[in-house]
């Protein structure tokens, strides 16, 4: 925000409503002292038993104006017996309150399906919502209210306000909301198959850049069809007449993607800073595992690992991830069966004569040049293409696929190359 409690603009502070509370008694007493307002002392028994009968008779539950008009000795008679009044504004009948939606065009409600007077202050002394929003918005010199679809039902009662107290209102626009795409419900806390917090994306490893970017696409979008926007971009052409009156959906492989586009993008020192950041701030397992770790190099390994999976990954956590498998990888259960796919002399020639060029390595060889050792164990062995690489992706990840297995071998110690090796060959 560019102002708030932490950073006060003289003209509009304060923040808190509740330190806002003679700002509207003085817009209160305005009303009241007009006759557009008006003390209810209805009970809460009284109200129960007023929308009970109005169900009885199928009508839609209302407030039937009981106080209005009542005179200043039946106040003070409620007074006497200690009740203590609500404020109700006073709703004209058969009145319309219309507006030109910037989203959904021309909407407007009949003031006779609204419910009746409405409170707008509470018993205790405070503002309701209905009230409240339209004194900070008109203080504060809002022009524009963009807010969820499911305040519609909101803004004739605002507008009622601003009518009462001679004010104009802003412009309001009303947002579709976000739904799932599987249920075709929209999202709610109880939606288990959606992160339900900001801080659970970000410890998963979710760029601000890639959710700032994703959430400015749902429900809007710009002309032509570009979808990786910078900040400043989306500043520039966010424009309202562009947003949908459907639905948008909350589409996670959307998200993913996003992410990974902006994780290609980064500069690797800068992607291994955030890796690092997740580990130190992080409060998830994987964080906590990786933080566990007695790494003499951790930023060395760190951005090793970043420079290997950059193009791969769409989450940051997946960093961690690997970080954790292959400082671990002794430990690790690596599946062996996936060498039954290829002939076994060949393959035991492959990851013997692989051994055998490493143990002529000294282990304290910094320059460890692999892509040459699998050139001459190709030569040595007679063996090509998959039939070669899928053997050693195995031995050295678990996986038949690897995206760089000259940069993986790297992470490794000579000992820890030769293990491994003797672990496959075991096997088979």
């Amino acid at each position: 925000w560019d102002e708030g409690p932490d950073k006060p603009n003289p003209k509009y502070a304060p923040y808190h409503q509740t330190e806002r509370k003679d700002l509207y008694h003085r817009y209160i007493k305005q009303l009241l002292d007009q006759g557009l307002a008006y003390k209810d002392y209805a009970t809460e028994e009284e109200l129960t038993e007023m929308r009970d009968a109005q169900r009885a008779k199928g009508e839609a539950p209302h407030y039937d104006g009981r106080w209005y008009g009542r005179s200043e000795a039946e106040q003070q008679a409620a007074e006497a017996q200690g009740l203590k009044p609500s404020v109700r504004l006073h709703m004209p009948a058969n009145h319309e309150y219309a507006w030109d939606d910037i989203i959904k065009g021309h909407v407007s409600f009949n003031s006779d399906n609204m419910g009746g007077d409405f409170i707008i202050e509470k018993s205790n002394g405070m503002p309701t919502y209905n009230f409240a929003v339209v004194i900070d918005d008109y203080l504060m010199d809002i022009t524009d209210v963009l807010r969820g679809d499911d305040h519609i039902a909101n803004t004739p009662k605002q507008i009622a306000v601003y009518e009462a107290l001679g004010i104009t209102p802003p412009n309001f626009g009303h947002i579709t909301l976000i739904y799932n795409p599987k249920t075709r419900k929209k999202l709610s806390k109880r939606d288990k198959e959606t992160l339900q917090f900001i801080s659970q994306y970000k410890n998963q490893g979710y760029l601000s850049e890639a959710i700032f970017n994703f959430i400015a696409f749902l429900g809007w979008s710009p002309v032509g069809e570009k979808e990786i926007f910078s900040r400043e971009e989306l500043i520039k052409l966010y424009d309202p007449s562009r947003m949908s009156k459907s639905p948008a959906y909350f589409d996670q492989n959307k998200l993913d993607w996003t992410n990974a586009e902006y994780i290609k993008k980064l500069d690797l020192d800068d992607m291994t800073d955030r890796v690092l950041n997740l580990v130190d701030e992080g409060q998830t397992d994987i964080a906590k595992q990786v933080r566990g770790l007695q790494l003499p190099d951790l930023r060395g390994f760190t951005k090793q690992i970043c420079k290997i999976y950059q193009s791969e990954v769409y989450q940051l956590s997946q960093i961690m991830k690997k970080i954790v498998w292959y400082s671990n990888i002794l430990d690790e259960e690596i599946d062996y069966s996936q060498l039954n796919q290829f002939d076994r002399d060949e393959t035991l020639a492959v990851l013997k004569s692989f051994r055998s060029h490493v143990q002529a390595l000294q282990e304290d060889v910094v320059a460890r040049d692999f892509n040459q050792i699998i050139k001459d164990v190709s030569v040595d062995t007679g063996v090509k293409g998959r039939n070669l690489y899928f053997p050693l992706n195995v031995s050295f990840t678990g996986s038949q696929s690897a995206p760089q297995i000259n940069e993986i071998l790297q992470l490794y110690s000579t000992s820890t190359i030769i293990a491994l090796l003797n672990k496959a060959i075991s096997a088979l």
